[in-house]
C-alpha cells in the first residue's frame, strides 16, 4: 500500500531515487519527525531534518537522513539546498526526479507567498516584505537575476518584470526600454534589482553607472528610479540608501 504522506505517485521504475525497502519505518523515525514538527513548529527541526521530511514525502520507504546531510553538507544551508538548480540536486547522488520536485515545490510556494505579501501593501510602506521576496527569489542563485519593479502612483507594484539573467550592464537592461515599458504601463516608479552570485551586495561600478542612465532616462519624463537594491548571500545593499541614486 503507498504511503498516503508522498506527494508523488509515480510507478518505482519510473523514478530513479523510489527504491522500497522491505518494512517501513519499523523504528517510528518518520512519525516521531512529523510529530515533532507539528507540535514544536518552525525551530522544533534541524536544517538537514527539515530536508528528510520533505525528501521523505518523495521517497515513502527509504533512509533519507544521510541523503539530506550530504546535501547540506554540499550547498551549505538550507536556503542553498532549496535554491539549488533543479540540474545540479537532479545530479547529486541519490536523488531523482521526485525528490528534486520535493524540494523545489517549497521555494515555488515561499515565493509566491512573499510576492503576495508585496502586491497587497505599497511598497515604500512594506520594505521588509520585499526585501524576504527578493531575498527567497535570487540572494542563492548562481549567476546574476536582474529585474524592475514597476510602482503606481499610489507605491503599489503593478509589474515584476524578470529582465533577464546576466550582469547588469546595457546587454542586459537597456535604459531606454525600462523607461519605455513604464510609459506604457502607467508606472511613475519603478525599483532595480539584481543579484550578486559571489555573496556579497556591494555595488560595483556598473552598477552605480546604469542606475544613474536610467534615473537621468526617466527623469525627462517624470519616471522616478526609487531605489537600486542589490542582494546577496551575506545580506542586500540599497543603492539610495548609500546616497548613491
Amino acid at each position: 500500500m503507498p504511503d498516503s504522506n508522498s506527494l508523488f505517485d509515480e510507478p518505482a521504475d519510473l523514478v530513479p531515487d523510489q527504491a522500497p525497502d522491505p518494512g517501513k519505518d519499523p523504528s517510528g523515525h518518520r512519525a516521531r519527525l512529523r510529530k515533532r514538527l507539528l507540535d514544536g513548529g518552525a525551530e522544533a527541526l534541524g536544517d538537514h531534518e527539515v530536508i528528510e521530511l520533505l525528501l521523505m514525502q518523495a521517497v515513502p520507504r527509504r533512509d533519507m537522513k544521510p541523503v539530506a546531510r550530504s546535501l547540506i553538507h554540499r550547498f551549505g544551508s538550507l536556503a542553498g539546498v532549496l535554491q539549488a538548480d533543479p540540474r545540479t540536486l537532479a545530479g547529486h547522488p541519490d536523488m531523482g526526479e521526485a525528490t528534486v520536485a520535493a524540494l523545489k515545490v517549497v521555494t515555488v510556494a515561499a515565493t509566491r507567498l512573499a510576492r503576495q505579501k508585496v502586491r497587497e501593501t505599497p511598497v515604500i510602506g512594506s520594505w521588509q516584505a520585499l526585501i524576504d521576496y527578493l531575498t527567497i527569489d535570487m540572494a542563492h542563485l548562481t549567476r546574476e537575476r536582474v529585474r524592475v519593479l514597476y510602482v503606481n502612483a499610489k507605491n503599489m507594484l503593478i509589474l515584476d518584470d524578470l529582465v533577464g539573467d546576466g550582469s547588469i550592464d546595457e546587454a542586459a537592461i537597456h535604459p531606454r526600454e525600462v523607461i519605455r515599458r513604464a510609459l506604457d504601463i502607467g508606472a511613475t516608479a519603478l525599483i532595480l534589482v539584481h543579484n550578486h552570485p559571489s555573496g556579497s551586495p556591494e555595488p560595483s561600478r556598473a552598477d552605480i553607472d546604469v542606475t544613474n542612465r536610467i534615473a537621468e532616462a526617466g527623469r525627462l519624463l517624470g519616471i522616478s528610479v526609487h531605489d537600486h537594491v542589490i542582494i546577496g548571500r551575506e545580506g542586500h545593499i540599497s543603492l539610495r540608501a548609500k546616497g548613491l541614486i
